[in-house]
């Protein structure tokens, strides 16, 4: 019989010396017993709500109130069950921020500025976008999934694999999966994750490239934060060491002015100055995200994404305020019939498995994993700070896409899809885009569409697919009902627009650091002083090569409709999700090889969940015969087109047509290509995690040695952000 063994790593007394709220307690004060069965009750009313209505008017408050009772519980719960009788963290023992500090990558940091940190490196285009289209089901199903994915997968996701890599040096992904799975699976990891980070992170690029172009209010607000950040960065490290309520304050009133101060440089003689092309904004972001990823991270980057937080969650905080004092009835179905037939104008498939798909970020993100192993451990002071940091900030994200989700939802359906259909599907006019909606169930007339694009001050709202530009008239239709009215509309409209873009931004630029450390893992293996973050060599090639390498595919998206990262865009949201699968993997292998095989389930169950869902979509991507759902179909109906002479929308040339070929056979074989890799990890993990339940003993650990912590004694010195 195999004798009971403790997690390695963890002494008979470790769990006793976590600080806060990580021991248990020996039973429930009768006050916190009603808060919690109240908190219960009023989030049970709103699903009953929402779940029961037939046919009658639904204000958006249920769904807030759902999601915020639903959060509370999670986390005050189900969050608090995994740190202590899970991970088990231990505030005396050192983290690789105090034991490996060198001033650039590794350095304590305060428990807020690093939320701040974690939250905007994380929260990019997916919570905004997501949501928006997946409307198209209806309300309902996409928020079962947002709450409920993010409680029970995302935030676990979030939380486990920053412990881990907390206790592992800060290591990334795929260097623990080659360290935990062996060689073969290792590898498979580290390509399939190399590779899906560079496809995510020229998406979230372009999505800024696009909000930013032409706009000289979200251009110029958006590169103020750059300055702004870096006299934050000084002013905590320098001037005022651990003042961090007041640097927040001084950094919030300078963030405000530069906001107003975009809307003054937008009707001035300075806007041509600030109204950049796409490709010059391309340029731009290169440069911007080389230099984030090689500056000392106390800097630029921490500052940067803590203060973005504060817009972050600000605007959200009053999108949810203007929900609640406006009580907007939501306009869209609980459940529409496209979620059955999975014919739908704005992208084809059943609920199952695409919704899971289109919904990514804020429900449960692979993207999440790379910040999570990435910047977020080498900056964590304290291991009990997984909690907040990890699991909080998701909770965080996924009211955004809760959010956004709502502001979709509010919106006339006839707009929704005159605003979400293909152009091809539309025309080019208010009339056939009027034609077009009635023949899918919806009303919406020609000068409706026409008042509508007036109210923003946009010549046509006709067929601005891609979900920002519906968020953004819908979060002006919810703030304009609060605060000015329809003459305000336009405003908020345009203030959106600089929001998704300052939202969006963060993710690249800690995306692409987080990059430079993955593939300084890579190289290390090959050439050790490649692998030493302090090699500053290894630290500017790094950066250089994962920025050309998103900055290329970008630069070609910019400059051809059909080309660069748009011909990989299809991919984003099973590609984020295969990545979560590798995550979860990594994450349900180190559990049982550490002892935890008891508690496998809370990791194992999501990545069960995970890969039914992203091997179901890329079986379809793959087979399927309906050229709106298989990249195959889809290449033969347009190489049939081609012999035939025929140019099919959105082709507008033969040679467009040829280009969608082959854009369609490269997203179909990359599909192929990543199932595959991802099959090699899982499948290597599940041998090396059967090996281990049947060795009678424990292999050995990958964990750093246990070193005291002196954080927190009076001889420590104060890391960034705490006074003495």
């Amino acid at each position: 019989m195999r004798p009971a063994v403790r997690p390695v790593g963890m002494s008979s007394t470790e769990g006793a010396r976590v600080s806060g709220s990580s021991a248990p307690p020996s039973r429930f004060r009768p006050r916190t017993v009603l808060i919690w069965t109240a908190v219960s009750a009023l989030g049970a009313l709103c699903w009953g709500v929402l779940a029961l209505s037939r046919g009658e008017e639904i204000s958006a408050v249920w769904l807030v109130g759902a999601a915020l009772g639903s959060y509370a519980i999670g986390y005050r719960f189900y969050s608090r069950f995994i740190v202590t009788r899970v991970l088990r963290p231990d505030d005396t023992r050192a983290t690789p921020a105090e034991r490996l500090d060198d001033g650039v990558d590794y350095q304590p940091t305060d428990r807020r500025v690093l939320l701040g940190h974690h939250f905007a490196a994380i929260a990019g285009a997916g919570p905004l976008v997501g949501p928006v289209l997946a409307v198209q089901m209806g309300y309902l199903p996409g928020t079962i999934w947002i709450v409920f994915g993010v409680i029970f997968a995302g935030a676990v996701q979030d939380m486990v694999v920053l412990f881990l890599s907390m206790r592992r040096n800060g290591k990334s992904l795929g260097q623990m999966a080659r360290e935990e799975i062996g060689k073969v699976g290792g590898a498979a990891a580290l390509i399939a994750v190399f590779m899906i980070m560079i496809i995510l992170l020229a998406v979230l690029a372009l999505v800024v490239v696009n909000a930013l172009a032409h706009s000289p209010w979200g251009t110029f607000s958006v590169a103020m934060t750059i300055p702004i950040a870096l006299f934050m960065g000084f002013y905590l490290q320098l001037l005022r060491p651990g003042r961090v309520l007041e640097t927040s304050v001084i950094g919030v009133v300078l963030l405000l002015l530069a906001i107003v101060g975009g809307g003054w440089i937008e009707n001035s003689s300075l806007a041509d100055t600030f109204t950049l092309s796409p490709t010059t904004l391309v340029f731009c972001l290169v440069g911007y995200g080389f230099v984030a990823s090689v500056l000392p991270v106390w800097m630029l980057l921490a500052p940067r994404d803590y203060l973005s937080t504060f817009m972050k969650i600000g605007t959200i905080a009053l999108l949810a305020l203007g929900v609640l004092i406006a009580a907007p009835v939501l306009q869209a179905d609980a459940v529409t019939d496209f979620a059955s037939s999975g014919q739908g104008p704005v992208f084809s498939g059943s609920l199952f498995p695409f919704l899971f798909i289109t919904i990514a970020c804020g429900a449960l993100s692979g993207f999440h994993s790379l910040v999570a192993s990435g910047t977020t451990p080498k900056l964590i002071e304290k291991e009990s700070q997984v909690r907040m940091i990890g699991y909080g900030a998701m909770l965080m994200e996924s009211f955004v896409a809760v959010m956004a989700l709502i502001a979709a939802s509010v919106l006339d359906p006839g707009l929704y899809y005159a605003m979400n259909a293909p152009a091809g599907l539309l025309g080019s006019s208010v009339e056939s885009a009027s034609q077009a909606v009635a023949n899918l169930g919806f009303t919406i007339s020609p000068e409706e569409l026409t008042a509508a694009a007036k109210a923003v001050e946009e010549s046509t709202l006709v067929a601005r697919t891609g979900g920002a530009p519906t968020l953004a008239v819908g979060m002006s239709q919810i703030f304009s009902d609060v605060i000015g009215g329809e003459g305000m509309k336009a405003f908020w409209y345009h203030f959106a627009i600089m929001f998704e873009a300052l939202f969006i931004l963060t993710t690249v630029d800690a995306g692409t650091r987080v990059g430079r450390f993955m593939l300084q893992d890579m190289l290390g293996n090959v050439w050790k002083p490649l692998g030493r973050v302090n090699w500053k060599p290894g630290i500017w090639l790094a950066s250089a090569v994962v920025v050309a390498g998103w900055g290329y595919f970008l630069y070609a998206g910019a400059t051809d409709p059909l080309g660069g990262i748009n011909q990989l865009f299809p991919l984003f949201g099973i590609a984020n999700q295969l990545l979560a699968a590798i995550a979860l993997t990594v994450a349900t292998t180190l559990l049982i090889k550490t002892g935890r095989l008891r508690w496998a389930w809370v990791t194992g169950v999501p990545l069960t969940f995970t890969v039914a869902v992203t091997f179901t979509a890329s079986w379809q991507k793959v087979f399927s015969s309906d050229p709106r759902v298989g990249f195959f179909a889809q290449r033969e109906r347009f190489a049939d087109a081609i012999d035939e002479g025929k140019v099919l929308a959105p082709a507008k040339s033969m040679d467009d047509m040829h280009t969608i070929v082959t854009n369609s056979t490269v997203d179909g074989v990359l599909i192929v290509v990543f199932v595959l890799l991802v099959t090699t990890v899982i499948v290597n993990a599940a041998l090396v995690c059967v090996r281990a339940v049947r060795a009678p003993e424990l292999p050995p650990t990958t964990e750093a040695p246990h070193v005291a912590s002196s954080i927190g004694t009076a001889e420590a010195e104060p890391p960034v952000g705490v006074r003495r």
